[in-house]
């Protein structure tokens, strides 16, 4: 039976340039002098950060992990020469060293960082290196709205709770976990300005995604509707549109390399 609060890979690729770009810019900026042997991407979603692994190191064994059974379909779907494994990252146990431990935009649904990534730092080889990009969802207006909207007296009894969902915090905190264990760390936030078509969009932009856990505690597709508008009512001032029409929409994302 299939389970229909699981993730929705065609409505998350909807955006797939806007969502890859942060795995390429988190690909690149890795400095090592070797070429990886085993690589392991933790919250692969459908596939296509993996593949951005796999243009780099065409050599490497590169294993797609993600707790979402239609997202790791959808990845054996696209790619089906890789290694896809639905497992939950934060319980996920192997006997396995990985020269890179790669996650883009899922640490966030995760709790309790400082094991994470002390969990991380076990799945290295003598040379690994972590690398991971979260969305600083919280600092946007965007995020901001979502949550003033289901604070609202009408939807608190249902989305009483969603924010304790997401794992979030600054670089001060990575860098004191991350300084604990490894000898170097490169941190940096990029804010990300997505040309989208309007302000609707913005919506659909995260439904796949920061909108999700939210219209899941919603009983009807009325009530998700409802709750969407009035999101959108309360980000119109922030995301004003363009003279041609379009919107801008900063989308901040912080990342870190850490390298034994």
């Amino acid at each position: 039976m299939k389970n229909n609060n699981d993730w929705n890979p065609d409505l998350y690729l909807k955006y797939r340039n806007e969502r890859t770009q942060a795995s390429i810019d988190l690909v690149n900026r890795i400095s090592i002098d070797f070429i990886p042997e085993k690589i392991i991407d933790i919250g692969c979603g459908p596939g296509n950060s993996s593949e951005i692994l796999r243009r780099r190191w065409q050599s490497a064994r590169i294993v797609g992990l993600d707790s979402s059974a239609s997202m790791i379909e959808k990845a054996k779907s696209d790619y089906p020469d890789s290694e896809w494994i639905i497992a939950n990252a934060l319980t996920y146990e192997t006997k396995e060293k990985f020269d890179v431990v790669f996650s883009n935009a899922t640490i966030q649904w995760i709790p309790n960082h400082k094991e994470l990534l002390k969990k991380f730092y076990g799945m290295l080889s003598d040379r690994g290196i972590i690398a991971v990009q979260l969305p600083l969802f919280r600092d946007m207006p965007l995020g901001k709205a979502i949550e003033n909207v289901s604070k609202l007296k009408k939807w608190k009894s249902k989305t009483d709770g969603v924010s304790n969902l997401f794992t979030i915090y600054d670089y001060f905190f990575y860098y004191d976990v991350l300084s604990k264990l490894f000898n170097s760390i490169d941190l940096w936030v990029t804010n990300y300005i997505h040309i989208l078509e309007s302000q609707f969009s913005i919506l659909e932009f995260i439904r796949s995604s920061g909108l999700k856990p939210y219209l899941e505690r919603l009983d009807s597709e009325s009530e998700k509707l409802e709750f969407e508008e009035e999101v959108l009512g309360l980000i119109k001032k922030d995301y004003p549109l363009q003279e041609n029409g379009k919107v801008l929409v900063p989308f901040k994302r912080l990342f870190f390399i850490a390298y034994k």
